[in-house]
């Protein structure tokens, strides 16, 4: 792990956060809700670049445990170590430092109206239209996939709908968690055809790690309430975000090769990430006095370069 001695900072950022009213919405659903008042001194841009790094990080965090999984398949353990510490720094430090910067964490009232509307969207319009998409592709397994992660999307927000009555009111009580049909996700070529399925899969990736993460974030937050019974249904939830619907959705996207391949893949995500994005979010939140977040990415960019290098010496030792 990096950077520990950032650990007290992050946590006193995240009590912050956890102490504000609302956030930004769900990736890739309908527009963000005003950020609480601590992240409205943010500019946009870099509230908007705080997003993109989660996403990432929480997309990471959910691709190195399954190529930690393959790793440990082809009787390499090391690697599978390597894999799985990089995911937790990539969780734990990385994305939790983005999410209490950005405000993301709220009161329960504020999480559960975030996550409805994440849900929401997802139901009625995101999964909806991607099915509809893969079907007129050719795509049909996709297809049949995006149309039952819809359904269970829209099972979510009704979830969350009778938690939000029952945190408000009282008037109700909070659901149970739902339980994850985990899908084993092997190694293989991709299980679609078209170019526009392929992009829809990856935003729906990425969306799924992004809601796993959250709402973990929501959890521990609701925890710290006294909510247990909320705890329960967001962790519940999120198992299915990461273990149900990303990894169906990674079976169809190929997204484990060998592990040969899996540190390549990785290597080049975070040189990318370490020496191009990163650096172009420092520059754009120095440009508009967002030091804090300036000094998060550049800190974050040298992790990756780090990261880049452990997976690098990796590789060369599977030669």
């Amino acid at each position: 792990m990096f950077r520990h001695s950032t650990r007290s900072f992050i946590v006193g950022l995240c009590a912050l956060a956890a102490a504000a009213p609302t956030s930004p919405a769900l990736a890739g659903g309908p527009p963000s809700p005003a950020p609480h008042t601590a992240a409205r001194a943010l500019h946009t841009q870099t509230l908007t670049d705080l997003t993109a790094a989660m996403k990432g990080e929480a997309y990471a965090y959910a691709v190195y445990n399954l190529f930690a999984a393959e790793a440990d398949r082809q009787g390499l353990p090391t690697v599978g170590r390597l894999f799985r510490s990089t995911a937790q720094t990539e969780l734990n430090e990385h994305l939790r430092e983005a999410a209490a910067l950005a405000g993301t964490v709220g009161s329960n009232a504020a999480n559960l109206r975030q996550a409805i509307s994440g849900e929401t969207y997802e139901h009625q319009v995101m999964y909806r239209s991607f099915a509809e998409q893969a079907r007129t592709d050719g795509d049909l397994a996709a297809a049949k996939l995006f149309s039952e992660i819809a359904a269970d999307e829209g099972r979510h927000r009704d979830a969350f709908r009778t938690a939000l009555t029952a945190v408000t009111t009282g008037g109700s009580t909070v659901p149970a968690p739902p339980k994850a049909d985990a899908v084993p996700v092997p190694a293989g070529p991709p299980k679609v055809k078209a170019a526009r399925t392929k992009a829809n899969l990856d935003t729906a990736l990425h969306g799924e790690a992004l809601a796993h993460a959250k709402y973990m974030l929501f959890a521990a937050h609701a925890q710290q309430t006294g909510n247990t019974a909320l705890a329960r249904l967001w962790e519940g939830t999120a198992k299915v975000e990461l273990h149900e619907h990303f990894a169906g959705e990674a079976v169809l996207a190929g997204l484990v090769r060998t592990t040969k391949t899996n540190l390549g893949k990785a290597i080049t995500g975070e040189h990318n990430e370490a020496t191009t994005l990163y650096p172009a979010f420092a520059k754009r939140a120095t440009a508009v006095g967002d030091t804090a977040a300036a000094r998060y990415f550049r800190d974050t960019a040298a992790d990756e370069a780090r990261h880049a290098a452990a997976f690098q010496k990796a590789l060369e030792q599977l030669h």
